[in-house]
């Protein structure tokens, strides 16, 4: 099955963010409440979009908004590496220039070429890794059936020893925890290793993602979530979505939103703020990633997120 259709990622614009920067210095200054659903307050006088805060349990500390590398992708390609190797490299530096330091890959986008090329010379410790095993045989991909080989292949292609977060990819059905059993346990062990951090799945069915918000194996949830449900790509009702993060971070997991804007289908300002601000009030996400295309919207998802977040 070709699931690449499911696997989109957005843009989005807002206004100036030169209000909210003095409102943020002084709410730490004042000590007041966290500024954000995850729980954290902002660590430095920073774009709510990029503070950096600390991901549940894992010890992970990174931007909460991550640079999306699939758009429109499957079969190793993605609206972003269809750019160019210059292109990308242009927008991945820009979105480092923002503070943006969590990169999302996936070998179903075809994105960890692209990605090593452009954090060429950029000290590790200055961006984390986020990249996803597709576990099914497809026309472009032979499945060993387990983790280890797949993980030592993106080590090389990103080359680094160590990947932040590892999820398998795009879990169709409640019995992915047994049918994934063997990649489950590889995945486990390069984490006792120290060569995975932290481990988990993406969710593209309602109760694939009832069983990651429960279960121990799973530390790293990303999660199609907005405030339209269904027909913006979401796995259930807005209100059954909501329900399960809730629970998800409840029980110490760290939630990743996705398609925050409907994969596309979400199209106007005021929309779009609508969406965000279900998610940060209803506190549904740790982090979140967006497949921004160039340096303009990156500036313009930035500007956004944090009028929104500020509101």
């Amino acid at each position: 099955m070709n699931m690449q259709k499911h696997l989109l990622d957005n843009e989005s614009r807002g206004p100036s963010r030169r209000q909210f920067a003095a409102t943020i210095a002084g709410a730490l200054a004042a000590g007041s409440a966290p500024l954000f659903a995850g729980g954290k307050k902002a660590s430095r006088a920073a774009d709510p979009a990029t503070e950096i805060v600390t991901l549940g349990r894992t010890g992970i500390k990174t931007s909460r908004l991550a640079q999306g590398t699939g758009f429109n992708g499957g079969a190793r390609s993605s609206a972003q590496t269809r750019l160019g190797e210059q292109a990308f490299t242009r927008l991945v530096r820009h979105s480092l220039d923002r503070g943006i330091r969590l990169m999302d890959a996936a070998d179903l986008y075809g994105s960890h070429r692209y990605l090593r090329t452009a954090l060429k010379g950029v000290p590790r410790d200055n961006y984390d890794l986020l990249s996803k095993i597709w576990p099914r045989t497809e026309f472009w991909n032979m499945a060993s059936g387990g983790a280890k080989q797949e993980v030592d292949r993106f080590r090389k292609e990103l080359n680094t020893d160590v990947i932040d977060i590892c999820l398998i990819h795009c879990m169709l059905n409640a019995n992915w925890a047994r049918e994934y059993e063997r990649i489950r346990d590889e995945m486990a062990e390069l984490k006792q290793q120290g060569v995975l951090r932290a481990v988990g799945v993406s969710c593209h069915d309602f109760g694939a993602l009832k069983v990651a918000s429960e279960h121990p194996w799973t530390d790293v949830v990303l999660a199609r979530i907005n405030n339209v449900g269904q027909s913006a790509y979401m796995d259930a009702t807005v209100e059954e979505v909501t329900a399960v993060l809730k629970q998800a971070r409840a029980n110490g997991k760290v939630v990743i939103g996705m398609k925050l804007f409907g994969a596309g289908r979400i199209t106007e300002p005021a929309q779009r703020d609508a969406s965000l601000k279900y998610v940060f009030e209803n506190q549904l996400v740790d982090a979140m990633t967006i497949g921004m295309m160039s340096p303009a919207q990156v500036d313009n998802s930035i500007e956004r997120i944090d009028a929104t977040f500020t509101a």
